[in-house]
């Protein structure tokens, strides 16, 4: 490889990531209008034209804050683990399986399932070095629901491999010509989109943040920088989930505007089951981890293995 090429995946690296972390500033933006609409109130409407430029004023609050450290956490962990949340939810994004520029990932699935499961790591280690109760409680109830979602998401992501019988994220864009694989696997479709709101924490499963029993979750000792860190993290998180149901069942990956035009509809559903779903009781959803889509991903496996079986 040439000095060039190295510097130029460095380039496209670099412009990914300000292209990251602009959207995710705009989804914030898209969020507090959308639930302003939903409640029947205006959204954030003062800080340039229509409040455009709130996220930006909110990015500038946030960061030149004091950081307070409570006296009884462990200092470095307490640290590093939204910079670590952070930096792993950026990773993902190496998987956008671009045309050009990029190293292209011919195990990307595999990729993305280690590094989901290392983010389990970041948020139980922010709950416990805080060194506060709710922090723990709200940390440990995150670890069992994002494990508990991680086996079923695993298997109905198997049933998509299955199809393609490749782990390369391109490959969906070939299989996906004809017919989206939405229209085939529309329960299973259902299923990875709920798996999604659960994994990135997202209402109405939202019990590492669950306000009104753990006063904010594991993120309670956290202010400044640190917040917005594990703040970044997680709406990094969402766009990413977003990108990748378009690319499993709508259609693959493609160089137009129709695919970003997908993303942003995907991630408008995010935000609008925020503003119309109560939260879950915690036991069910466990209940629903375990007894229902567990058992849905295996049978769906089990049926797509047979009909390649067929097929072939």
């Amino acid at each position: 490889m040439m000095l060039k090429d190295i510097f130029l995946i460095f380039l496209g690296l670099l412009i990914l990531i300000v292209g990251v972390l602009v959207g995710v500033a705009f989804l914030t933006l898209l969020e507090r209008k959308l639930l302003g609409y939903i409640q029947i109130r205006k959204g954030p409407n003062k800080v340039g034209i229509m409040g455009i430029l709130q996220p930006f004023s909110d990015a500038i609050k946030l960061f030149t804050k004091e950081q307070i450290y409570p006296s009884y956490s462990n200092y470095l962990s307490y640290y590093f683990s939204p910079v670590v949340s952070f930096l792993l939810s950026l990773m993902i994004w190496l998987l956008i399986p671009y045309y050009f520029n990029f190293i292209s990932f011919s195990l990307g699935i595999l990729f993305f399932l280690c590094c989901i499961s290392m983010g389990v790591y970041t948020v139980m280690v922010a709950g416990w070095s805080s060194n506060s109760n709710y922090a723990l409680l709200g940390g440990l109830r995150s670890v069992a629901q994002t494990i508990s979602y991680e086996v079923s998401l695993a298997l109905i992501l198997l049933s998509s491999i299955i199809m393609i019988m490749d782990f390369n994220m391109i490959m969906f864009n070939k299989y996906q010509n004809m017919i989206w694989f939405v229209v085939m696997m529309y329960p299973l479709s259902l299923c990875w989109i709920s798996s999604s709101l659960a994994e990135t924490n997202r209402t109405p499963f939202d019990f590492a943040e669950g306000e009104s029993e753990l006063v904010s979750g594991f993120n309670i000792e956290y202010s400044s920088g640190g917040f917005a860190l594990i703040f970044l993290a997680e709406y990094s998180s969402i766009l990413f989930m977003s990108m990748l149901i378009v690319l499993i069942y709508l259609g693959g990956y493609s160089l137009s505007l129709e695919f970003y035009l997908k993303l942003s509809l995907v991630s408008f559903l995010f935000i609008w089951v925020r503003g119309t779903l109560p939260r879950y009781r915690y036991d069910s959803l466990m209940y629903l981890a375990w007894k229902i889509y567990l058992p849905i991903s295996l049978n769906f496996l089990l049926l797509y293995m047979g009909l390649k079986i067929l097929l072939l």
